[in-house]
């Protein structure tokens, strides 16, 4: 077998992967081509210790897959030429269609299933992990299309990239080497969702630096109107005892320098009064509104990072110590249905909604800012030209946002499929949820660009004493356009998207 084994990294040279610890975070840095990549030798070794276990294994038993063929053909004994099957399987589960996915969704699979491959459950070949590792450093990206998953193992997608490996489909870059697979590492290679598992940690990750940022933004309209504290206040932990809205309201006292009891004071050291005593409930509901968003962010990461260190491969093979719970064999093998992705699906679908939820809120924020009986400013926040438009429009492009957002947000986890002959009779859907998390992603930080642009010019308009932590998120917003004449805020929508990653860094995302 050749294997490129030579681009294999020892440590020291960036995120060595170890088929146990790898992280959202980490998948998401990886796939935008900022961290090299390396392959634990203990990873490798549990791959081979996996790998001598299966072969054990099926010489003394029938084992799906490998003697079998797959599907509705889990019956029918494989007899003949063995790698002439594993080719073929290959060759017909890389069926696909639709539009190629990008560059930075590909790498996060790759990395996903070097790392689940790494595990030790499959019984696929150490070979197999040594070329899909130089894959990875080499950026030689195979042409994985967008249709072809249901929630149940990303065949097409996983069945193209092996086909990559052996050199047979094309990759955007030339590979070192490549890569043989053996006739039992077809099926062990593809029976993945690696990349519903890159979407979901790009969705994720770009779902939390924004949830972040909408919380400073937030206290920016928030200062502009005057806002009443109180609803961030201690006693708000006991009316909404959940982490998500203790968070929130955390993070909002630290920004608009409220003490626990809701009262606040600006930087000269003066008592703000809040202009109203309750707010809109786009200020008011935030702890209860957008506490969800955080809180199903922790559950949606806690199960991306599980199931991309668990060897989800079915049969999985699984080598341990005789007399350690092992089986006959030294080992653990199970036929299952790890590959079923309902806890992915749940996960993604319920932050979906609850994004969707709090982007609602921000339109709310929006309107209190355009309305002179709440912000006192004028209309739209005009030059004070009569007719003047100012921000009219960013309140249709948010709107805009917000209900793909909501389209978006609608539970994959409705659907269903019964395929193969009737024998594999349901189906998660979590693909669908995971590329419907990545599209909300993008609107949800176009829709904050919208507040933001808007707030920003509120504040420039009113000039208030900063309190709390105000004038430092100003400050990160000084590149924005400060004219008040009617004009295209195209740019300065842009601007503002731009803006979101350094405005989510002045929230403590481990508070």
């Amino acid at each position: 077998m050749t294997t490129g084994a030579g681009s294999r990294a020892r440590g020291g040279r960036g995120l060595e992967l170890d088929g146990m610890s790898l992280t959202t975070g980490q998948i998401d840095g990886a796939a935008r081509g900022r961290t090299p990549i390396g392959l634990s030798e203990v990873g490798l070794a549990r791959a081979a210790a996996s790998q001598q276990f299966a072969d054990t294994v099926a010489r003394r038993r029938a084992v799906y897959g490998r003697s079998t063929g797959v599907g509705a053909n889990r019956t029918v004994r494989v007899t003949g030429d063995q790698a002439a099957h594993v080719l073929a399987l290959l060759r017909s589960h890389a069926t696909s269609a639709g539009e190629a996915r990008s560059a930075e969704r590909v790498r996060a699979m790759l990395v996903i299933r070097l790392n689940q491959l790494a595990t030790g459950g499959s019984g696929v070949d150490p070979g197999v992990l040594d070329g899909l590792l130089a894959m990875i450093n080499a950026d030689a990206l195979p042409d994985v299309r967008e249709l072809g998953s249901i929630g149940t193992g990303d065949l097409s997608a996983l069945a193209t990239t092996a086909l990559a490996l052996m050199g047979e489909e094309p990759t955007t870059a030339a590979l070192p080497s490549s890569t043989s697979f053996g006739p039992t590492d077809g099926l062990a290679f593809i029976s993945s969702n690696a990349a519903t598992l890159g979407d979901a940690a790009l969705a994720v990750s770009s779902l939390a630096e924004s949830a972040r940022a909408a919380l400073v933004i937030a206290a920016l309209t928030f200062h502009a109107v005057g806002g009443n504290a109180e609803a961030y206040s201690a006693a708000v932990l006991l009316a909404t005892p959940f982490p998500g809205a203790a968070e929130v309201c955390a993070v909002l006292r630290e920004m608009v320098g409220s003490d626990p009891s809701g009262v606040r004071v600006d930087d000269t050291g003066l008592v703000l009064q809040p202009a109203r005593i309750q707010d809109p409930f786009g200020l008011r509901a935030l702890p209860q509104v957008h506490g969800p968003v955080l809180d199903q962010l922790s559950n949606a990461t806690a199960v991306v990072d599980a199931l991309a260190n668990a060897p989800t491969e079915n049969p999985v093979f699984l080598a341990t110590a005789t007399g350690s719970g092992g089986g006959p064999d030294g080992g653990l093998v199970a036929h299952h249905a790890g590959f079923h992705m309902a806890y992915l699906q749940i996960a993604l679908d319920s932050l979906g909604l609850a994004v969707a939820q709090s982007a609602q809120l921000v339109m709310a924020r929006m309107a209190t800012l355009i309305e002179p009986g709440l912000s006192s400013l004028p209309p739209f926040l005009g030059d004070g030209t009569a007719g003047a438009s100012g921000v009219m429009v960013c309140e249709y492009v948010a709107a805009s946002a917000a209900g793909a957002i909501r389209a978006g947000a609608v539970p994959a986890g409705l659907q269903t499929a019964t395929l193969s002959r009737g024998v594999e009779e349901d189906a998660s859907f979590a693909s669908l949820s995971a590329v419907q998390c990545l599209h909300i992603a993008e609107r949800y930080r176009q829709l904050l660009a919208c507040e933001l642009v808007v707030a920003v010019r509120a504040n420039r308009m009113q000039r208030r004493t900063p309190a709390g932590r105000i004038a430092e998120a100003l400050r990160v917003c000084t590149p924005l356009p400060a004219g008040l004449e009617d004009r295209n805020l195209t740019t300065d929508l842009t601007m503002a998207g731009d803006l979101i990653p350094a405005l989510a860094a002045l929230v403590d995302g481990d508070r």
